[in-house]
């Protein structure tokens, strides 16, 4: 009954290295007591602020057209006010309850001294979501700056400078802290080579700033090292660079990263450097768009490129163990961007998020 879907079998697969949460290490959600009745599946899909409703819009349809096994439960949160902390009190049960969703934009979170604190750090930190895993591959027919750019950023996601601990010593006077614990730096350094050596990858790159901050991003490098020793008869090369020097030779020379760990400022900034080197916020995705931004600016315009969340939603499709719908999916997906006979305008062309969806699905 999952129309189309078992074409995939006969579809060449576009990426030759399949990166999912599930050849990083994870369980399947069978495994840890999903929600799951009938053979479907009940996700937490929260759009997020921006064009976040208009690229899950097309998430939606694409599952609706292919029949995937899918149940959403909505929370239309944001993060424009405070007033929504109950829906987000709700979304966070929710995803709690069903053990895997589906988020779009990042929520607004206002810069002023009164505003709330970020949801998307309380998001992370509440739920332990401890590694954004950021995928850089550039399109074959998307042509930009650098030819087949192909690199992971692997991002600690719950401590460092988000931790959210600030206060006002003396008036004038502001005190930002940056906490950094052994533990965490293991965890994270060990996933990054448990998914560089799943995942065919020959090398990982600690980026930090170690030259300066001694104490905080040195234990950071330090713990990185002592965890490449255990990796190393894996033939997985370990290297480090600073941070400042890598924001400059991923613009020069990307070719030269594979897998790459940090603290988590430093995965923000270089998360949108490797959009920008794959051709932008559209087309660089996990289980949110890797490059977090609400677009507020084209809100409401139907102009938004939804590849990013549709490729999310694959990999989703993938840790539910459904490969044959995300693989039908993501080959249409990367077919459509390929031949560039629909393009976003981002990507240089003039058609809309509605027509890139159906250009999508005539592909299925």
């Amino acid at each position: 009954m999952l129309r189309n879907a078992l074409s995939a079998a006969t579809r060449p697969v576009v990426q030759s290295r399949t990166a999912t949460t599930l050849s990083a290490g994870f369980p399947k959600v069978t495994q840890r007591a999903s929600t799951k009745y009938g053979g479907v599946y009940t996700v937490t899909l929260i759009p997020g602020d921006g064009v976040g409703s208009e690229i899950t819009d097309s998430v939606k349809e694409i599952f609706e057209y292919v029949n995937a096994p899918i149940e959403w439960e909505q929370y239309n949160v944001s993060g424009v006010s405070s007033a929504g902390q109950e829906l987000f009190r709700q979304a966070m049960e929710s995803l709690q309850r069903n053990r895997v969703g589906l988020k779009g934009e990042s929520f607004f979170t206002p810069i002023s001294q009164s505003g709330h604190i970020s949801w998307n750090v309380a998001m992370r930190q509440q739920l332990d979501i401890y590694a954004s895993v950021v995928l850089c591959k550039s399109l074959p027919g998307y042509p930009t700056r650098h030819k087949d750019v192909d690199f992971v950023i692997v991002r600690e996601n719950t401590e460092g400078e988000y931790s959210g601990l600030e206060h006002q010593s003396y008036p004038g006077v502001v005190e930002s802290l940056k906490v950094m614990t052994r533990a965490k730096a293991e965890r994270i350094s060990r996933f990054a080579f448990d998914f560089a050596l799943k995942n065919g990858r020959k090398k990982v790159t600690c980026i930090h700033k170690a030259n300066i901050m001694k104490l905080g991003d040195g234990l950071f490098l330090n713990t990185f090292r002592r965890v490449a020793e255990d990796y190393k008869l894996t033939g997985i090369i370990a290297n480090d660079m600073i941070v400042d020097n890598t924001s400059m030779q991923l613009v020069a020379k990307p070719g030269q990263f594979d897998v790459m760990v940090m603290p988590n400022l430093y995965g923000a900034i270089i998360s949108n450097i490797g959009a920008a080197l794959v051709g932008g916020p559209g087309t660089t995705a996990l289980f949110e768009p890797g490059c977090r931004h609400v677009a507020s600016d084209i809100m409401g315009t139907n102009r938004a490129n939804p590849t990013g969340m549709i490729l999310s939603a694959t990999m989703m499709l993938r840790h539910l163990g459904l490969d044959s719908i995300a693989n039908n999916i993501a080959s249409a997906t990367f077919d459509v961007a390929n031949t560039g006979e629909v393009r976003t305008a981002d990507m240089g062309g003039s058609a809309t998020t509605s027509e890139f969806t159906q250009a999508i699905i005539k592909k299925l």
